[in-house]
Parts: C-alpha cells; sequence; structure tokens
C-alpha cells in the first residue's frame, strides 16, 4: 500500500474558540415559523427596564427584553399577550421566575432565558413549547421539575450552569417520554461526576456536551454507553479538551461499538497529531458516516506530523464525508500529513474551509476517485492557486460534481471557464463572494448546468459570458439593473434564476421561461408585480419576492388575491408598503382592497347596475304617483309663462271679446255645462258657447268664425263624439287658419278620453298632427289632479288679461269678433 505525501498550506487566521449562539441548536429560521408580521415584533433590547411593560398590544407575537436589568418576574407583572410566541430574555440578570408567570401566553414555542442568574430551573408548563434555552446559568443540578413532563412539544432543550457539577441519574426523568431532537447539556465546566444511566433514559437524536473531560475520560465512557442505548445519530462535543491537556489514551474507542452515531462533531478544541492518530483509527472502525472538525487548533506534537496508514479492515469503510471548518495551525508552519487515501473509496464530501488555503495540494486531485463534492470556501485561493501550473492535469477529479470556490481571490472568467473542461463530471461551480470580472468570451463545458457568480460587480452584461445549457444561474448582488427577454431567450433550459440584492426596478410582462421553476428578485427596486410577468412562468414553484419598495395600490391588487402564496418562501414577513406615505411599513398582508375599487371593467358594471336600478325604481314611483300627467301639465304651465312672455308685444296691441272659444260636441255639452263654463266663469273669465253666444239669423259658419276670432284663445274639447261632429271640423278648421296666420299658441286641447290617432279618421289627419307635435291637458278622473288641471287652464286662458278682453260692450259680435289693431 502506497504512502502520499501532502502539504497543505495554512496560513494562521484566528478564530474564536468560545462557543456561539449556534451551540443551543437553534437558529434564526425558527423565528420566521413563530412570527407572522414584523408588526408584531416588538424589540425592547438595551432600554434600560426593570420591569415588563404592561401596554404591549395583544397581537404582539415576538417579544425581546434582552439586556435590560430585569432582576425578577412576577406574574402580575408580566403582559397578557395571547399569541406571543418567541420570547427572548436574555443577558438580563433574572435571578427569579414566580411561578404562573407564563400562563397567559398560552402560544408562547420558543423561549430563551440564557445568560441569567437563575439559582433553579423555573417550573414552566406550556404545551407549545418547542425550544427551551436555558444555559448559561447558577443553578446547582440539572434536576428537571415535574412539571416538564407537560413539555410534550419539546424539541431542542439548552441546558447549562457553571455550578451544575454532576448529572445525575433521575434529573431528565420528567421528559424520558417526550422526543427530543437536540440535548446541549453542560456550560463547558468540567463534571465531577456522571450516574450511568442518567440520559440513558431520553429518546433523543442529537447530544452535544459542553464539558471538558480532559483527565475524566471514564465518565466520557460512561456517556458514550448511555448514548448508545439512546441511539442518537448525532454528537457533538464543544471543547472536549482544553487547550493544555495532553491526549495519550484512547477516550474514543467505545465509538467502535456505536453502530447508530453517523455523524460526530468535534468543535471549538485542541488537537494534538499524537491523538488525530488515535482517533482516527476509531473512526475508521466505526459507523460514522459524517466527521467534521470546527473551530479547533491543530499541534503537532509528533516530530514527523501527521503519520496514518490505514489498515485492512473485515467491514465497510462507513465514512463519506469530512469537513474541516476553521483550523488554526498552532506551530505557525505548514502542517504535514503522512497518510495513505488508498482505501478511502466512499468518501464523496470534502471540505476544507476557513484555513488560509492559497494553494491546492496537486496530490490531492487524484486521490479520492470517489470525490464528488470539494468545497474550499473561504480561503486564500487564487485562479493558479487553484489550477496550480506545476501540477499535471492529466488526471483532475475524474468525480467530482460540485466545486465550491466561494469567498476566494478566483478573478478570470474566461480562464475558469476553459479549466472546467478537464473535470469531465462537473455540474454545478460556486464562484460567489469573488472579485471575478469579465475580460474575453467564456467556454463552458456542455455537462456545467449550474454557476453561481453571486457577490461579483459584473452588470447586465454577465448574461452575455454565460452558457446555453445552464439550468441553475445565482447572480446575486452582481450589480444587474435590469433583465429582459433577450436576456431569458439565452438559456432554453433555465429551471432556476437568483436575481437577489439587484438594482431591478421593473419586471417587464412578457417575460418567457417555460421550464422555469425557481425566481428570486428579492432586496431589489421593484415597486410592483404585474400578472403577466408569471403567465411566462408555468411551472413556477418557489418565489421570492421580499424587500423591494412596494408601491400599495390596485396594482397588487391581483397580488394580493389571486396569487398562489404558497409559492413564496417569503411571505408575509418580507412584503410591506413603501408608498405612499401613509401606508409605508404595512404588511402586504394586512393591506386591503377590493375587487369593485380595483377593477374597472367591475365598477363600470357595478355603476351600471346601480344606475339601472335606481332608473328602475324612480320609473316605478314616477308610473305609481301618476308622474307622467304631473309632468305634463308643468310643461304646459312652463309653456304658457314663456310664450305669455314671448307674445306680450305681439298682444299688446290688440282686443278680444272672449277669453275662448268652446268647441265640443253636443254629446258632450253637459261637461261643458256643468263643469267647464262654471269653473272658469265664477273667476272672471268670459266664455264664448256656440248654445248661448251664437247670434240668431247669421249662419253656423258665419258664427264660428265670428266666434274664433273673437277670442284670445280656442278650446277643444276632444272626444270620440267630437270626431264625428261635422261642425267641430268646421270649427278645428278655422281655428287652425288662424293660428297660422296670426296666433300661433291659440289652440288649446282638452283630451275627454282617450283617442288613439291612428283611429282618427282622414278629414282629421291635421288633429293627429297636432296631437302629435303640440302638448294638450287631460281630464283626469282624480280630484286632486283636476286641482291641478283647473289650475293650469286658467293659468293658460288668464294670459289674455294682459291684452283688452272687452266686457259687457253693446256692439255687433260681427265687428268685435274680428281682430282689430290699435290705433292710439
Amino acid at each position: 500500500m502506497s504512502f502520499l505525501r501532502t502539504i497543505v498550506a495554512v496560513l494562521l487566521v484566528v478564530f474564536p474558540l468560545t462557543p456561539d449562539r449556534t451551540a443551543t441548536g437553534w437558529d434564526g429560521k425558527r423565528f420566521e415559523l413563530c412570527v407572522t408580521s414584523r408588526r408584531r415584533v416588538a424589540d425592547l433590547s438595551n432600554q434600560n427596564l426593570t420591569s415588563f411593560p404592561l401596554n404591549l398590544p395583544d397581537t404582539t407575537e415576538y417579544l425581546d427584553v434582552s439586556h435590560n436589568p430585569i432582576q425578577s418576574i412576577s406574574a402580575d407583572a408580566f403582559p397578557r399577550l395571547p399569541l406571543l410566541c418567541f420570547l427572548n430574555v436574555t443577558h438580563c440578570g433574572l435571578r427569579v421566575i414566580s411561578p404562573g408567570v407564563f400562563q397567559h401566553t398560552p402560544g408562547l414555542q420558543l423561549l430563551d432565558m440564557s445568560s441569567n442568574e437563575l439559582t433553579i430551573i423555573p417550573d414552566i408548563s406550556l404545551p407549545r413549547l418547542t425550544v427551551l434555552d436555558l444555559s448559561d446559568n447558577l443553578y446547582e443540578a440539572y434536576q428537571l421539575p415535574d412539571c416538564f413532563q407537560n413539555l410534550a412539544n419539546l424539541r431542542v432543550l439548552s441546558l447549562g450552569s457553571k455550578a451544575a457539577l454532576s448529572v445525575n441519574l433521575n434529573d431528565f426523568k420528567p421528559v424520558t417520554s417526550i422526543p427530543l431532537e437536540h440535548l446541549v447539556l453542560g456550560a463547558g465546566v468540567p463534571w465531577q461526576k456522571y450516574e450511568s444511566g442518567a440520559l440513558g433514559v431520553l429518546s433523543l437524536q442529537k447530544l452535544s456536551p459542553f464539558t471538558n473531560f480532559c483527565g475524566r475520560f471514564s465518565l466520557f465512557d460512561n456517556l458514550l454507553v448511555d448514548l448508545n442505548v439512546t441511539r442518537a445519530s448525532a454528537l457533538r462535543f464543544l471543547t472536549v479538551f482544553s487547550d493544555d491537556c495532553n491526549v495519550t489514551d484512547d477516550p474514543f474507542q467505545n465509538l467502535r461499538s456505536m453502530p447508530y452515531v453517523r455523524n460526530l462533531t468535534i468543535e471549538n478544541t485542541w488537537l494534538n497529531s499524537s491523538f488525530m492518530e488515535i482517533f482516527l483509527k476509531n473512526l475508521w472502525l466505526s459507523s460514522s458516516q459524517n466527521i467534521s472538525f470546527i473551530n479547533v487548533t491543530y499541534n503537532e506534537d509528533t516530530p514527523d506530523g501527521l503519520q496514518f496508514q490505514f489498515h485492512p479492515v473485515n467491514h465497510s469503510i462507513s465514512l463519506r464525508s469530512v469537513t474541516f471548518n476553521g483550523v488554526i495551525h498552532h506551530q505557525y508552519k505548514y502542517p504535514t500529513f503522512n497518510m495513505s487515501f488508498d482505501d478511502v473509496s466512499n468518501v464523496n464530501y470534502v471540505k476544507f474551509s476557513r484555513s488560509g488555503m492559497n494553494i491546492l495540494p496537486c496530490k490531492l486531485l487524484s486521490v479520492l476517485p470517489t470525490l464528488e463534492t470539494l468545497d474550499v470556501s473561504d480561503n486564500l485561493l487564487s485562479d493558479l492557486g487553484f489550477w496550480w501550473p506545476p501540477c499535471s492535469n492529466t488526471s483532475v477529479f475524474p468525480k467530482l460534481k460540485h466545486l465550491l470556490l466561494s469567498k476566494n481571490r478566483f478573478s478570470s472568467l474566461s480562464f475558469i471557464s476553459g479549466q472546467t473542461h478537464k473535470m469531465k463530471q462537473l455540474e454545478s461551480l460556486d464562484l460567489s463572494f469573488n472579485s471575478i470580472y469579465l475580460d474575453v468570451s467564456c467556454k463552458w463545458p456542455a455537462h456545467l448546468t449550474e454557476l453561481n457568480l453571486g457577490n461579483n460587480n459584473l452588470g447586465n452584461k454577465v448574461f452575455e459570458y454565460l452558457s446555453p445549457n445552464f439550468q441553475r444561474i445565482y447572480l446575486s448582488k452582481t450589480g444587474i439593473t435590469a433583465i429582459n427577454q433577450e436576456d431569458l431567450s439565452r438559456f432554453p433550459k433555465l429551471t432556476h434564476l437568483h436575481l437577489s440584492a439587484n438594482s431591478v426596478q421593473v419586471l417587464p410582462e412578457l417575460l418567457d421561461a417555460p421550464n422555469l421553476i425557481s425566481f428570486f428578485v428579492d432586496r431589489n427596486a421593484i415597486t410592483g408585480l404585474s400578472r403577466y410577468v408569471f403567465a411566462g412562468f408555468p411551472k413556477l414553484q418557489l418565489l421570492q419576492a421580499g424587500n423591494n419598495p412596494f408601491v400599495c395600490s390596485c396594482d397588487l391588487h391581483w397580488f394580493l388575491k389571486d396569487f398562489n402564496k404558497s409559492l413564496l418562501l417569503d411571505w408575509p414577513l418580507d412584503y410591506s408598503c413603501s408608498t405612499p406615505k401613509q401606508l409605508k411599513g404595512l404588511p402586504l398582508s394586512e393591506y386591503k382592497t377590493s375587487v369593485i375599487s380595483c377593477e374597472i371593467w367591475l365598477q363600470t358594471t357595478v355603476a351600471f347596475s346601480v344606475l339601472l336600478l335606481v332608473a328602475t325604481t324612480l320609473g316605478l314611483l314616477f308610473y305609481k304617483l301618476d308622474g307622467a300627467w304631473y309632468t305634463k301639465m308643468l310643461w304646459v304651465w312652463i309653456r304658457v309663462k314663456r310664450r305669455g312672455k314671448k307674445r306680450s308685444y305681439l298682444l299688446k296691441n290688440m282686443s278680444f271679446s272672449y277669453h275662448a272659444f268652446i268647441s265640443y260636441s253636443h254629446r258632450d255639452a253637459k261637461f261643458v255645462s256643468s263643469e267647464l263654463v262654471p269653473s272658469l266663469e265664477s273667476v272672471g273669465i268670459s266664455l264664448c258657447v256656440h248654445e248661448r253666444d251664437f247670434l240668431p239669423g247669421e249662419f253656423i259658419i258665419d258664427n264660428i268664425i265670428n266666434c274664433v276670432e273673437s277670442s284670445y284663445k280656442t278650446l277643444f274639447l276632444l272626444s270620440k263624439h267630437f270626431v264625428q261632429s261635422e261642425w267641430c271640423n268646421y270649427e278645428l278648421f278655422f281655428a287652425q287658419h288662424r293660428a297660422i296666420n296670426i296666433q300661433e299658441d291659440s289652440l288649446v286641447f282638452i283630451l275627454l278620453e282617450p283617442i288613439p290617432t291612428d283611429c282618427l279618421p282622414k278629414k282629421y289627419l291635421r288633429l293627429r298632427t297636432l296631437l302629435q307635435q303640440q302638448t294638450y291637458l287631460e281630464w283626469p278622473k282624480d280630484e286632486c289632479k283636476q286641482q291641478v288641471f283647473w289650475a293650469s287652464l286658467k293659468s293658460m286662458l288668464r294670459m289674455a288679461d294682459k291684452s283688452v278682453v272687452l266686457r259687457g260692450v253693446a256692439v255687433d259680435l260681427a265687428d268685435t269678433a274680428h281682430l282689430l289693431p290699435n290705433q292710439a
């Protein structure tokens, strides 16, 4: 079996060795699962508060009172917050929590009371609680209260106290029936006692012991035995050895008999090369598939560095991935590894980041023939540092599919595109957070389908340097200001396009990407989202468009009402109004629009319907209340007034013997004698009635002519009898002739009963025309309407008083009936 010498260049980069907030096992993603609106977030940290404010809105979902001098919490001093789901009370010097404090917060899911001065683990009974962090306090024991058995949904529990130096058998008895996902236990100080079986009663998936086992490897062995009983699949050691610990024994020997542990992490720890040889032997014989070293300091205490030979074993090697994330070399020199990789036939993932690497070792390119993913992000690699010229390029990553070069010093995109042709299986390349520039055209291999160029200042021309074979393109924060159909048409196979954190202002309406599945345009300058943009994305499954300056108007109505919000990864937290000013900061989920106020066609339809309804209602009322009749009377009255003024000058020099001549059929004489004549003459209106006022001995025709000409008006009482009378026809003829020649408005028609105009005889053709053109009065049967009828008729006839009507003058009717001009 051959030995390969690998020299890894590591520049000194100082990383913190104290555990960060990830030690608790939960992160900010839980925040988004809990909070539905940023308006429901109350951040009161660093406000010098001594107690909880009681005037918080009932809708508060997230409350942060960290870094305030709140030393105690009593039930009566805690606000009623029924929707509160996240409470952060860290770094407050908290010492006392009264029972029943959280009875008014039934929806609490995440509770962080770490970094305080609690002397006992408080009684907490919250059925919906999923994450509880009580680490870095001052309680003296890890004994959980009995009420913890009510935390049926608890999944992450973090306990830690520098005063708790032992783990006893019954400490975790209340949570034995609760399936915990992650338990973080310890505060970095060594335990003096660990009773066997203390953790073995738990149902646990991951354990993160935060304690120093240096010199206490028996405790360490007991812990591993109990962990094997829980069948936990992940083990994470935080500061398992102190910096001055001399590890010569084999504390990890029990790993060989732990078949359930698949993920092993060693974090914030000092590692010697002598210990690494012991550890790797156990790892090689264990069932662990993923090993990670995070923020470790490596010290070579063996003269020739790390020397290890993988001896043949009877079982298959389980190791699949190796991670080194944050490595500091204590000797200020390049570490030397002398080991064989020939038997490492199953490793398909290697990560070596935050190490200061500036040259990739040549022989590492070929010694891992099964490697599919290589992550060397966050180093000091450049174009020539990764593709080192002295290295042979005959066999370069034969199975490599994913290459991550993020956060390095790569620059020439054309050079990199040419080098990727040597990697025959490469599918994805991550060049984000580098110094990439666009020089000459790029020639990408057809098998490369994914490229990440995020956080490089490239501009709008970047699309011209990409391959039409790309299916996934990540261009977040690359200085892009616009995107159009010409850009998208370059990539017929495009399924994922991420343009986050650019300066795109508008998404054109006619974009067409029929295979697009994922589209990210968050953190741009987009003010609105048109429905026609997404019409060109029929297969869209994921959309992220939050943190844009949206204009809250009707243009967003369709998006709020019709768009499938399940496609949005960042809804509703990252969507809010930017303008108008009065709506700034309002979450889009709370912005209310209506279909009527935003749809023009619907506004027109509703307006037309309302107008039609109003018109119909008025029409019915008009009909029921005889509006047509009253309108006709009003129109007669108005015409009388207007014509009276218009013809006052014409009539002021004329004289008449009567106000009106009445033309009627003798069959209607009863109405004339009983209704018409008494009503009009009682108010001083003089009438000419043929039965009474025709001169005896004169021809009837002459009497008609004289009476018509000597009267101011001629009243025609129209009825079926009228149209059957021959003399009525003569009277109509002469009166019509007079109206044409002298006085146009001298004819007044009173309809005693309905007479269809199409039923009139041919000799009354002119009457038919007059009835169609001229307003007439109808005799109403209703007594109330009769009063209006008489008022209109009297007003019409009184107009003659403006001229001269001769009353009681003993002159001959034939002489006085003619129109005589005033000679005065």
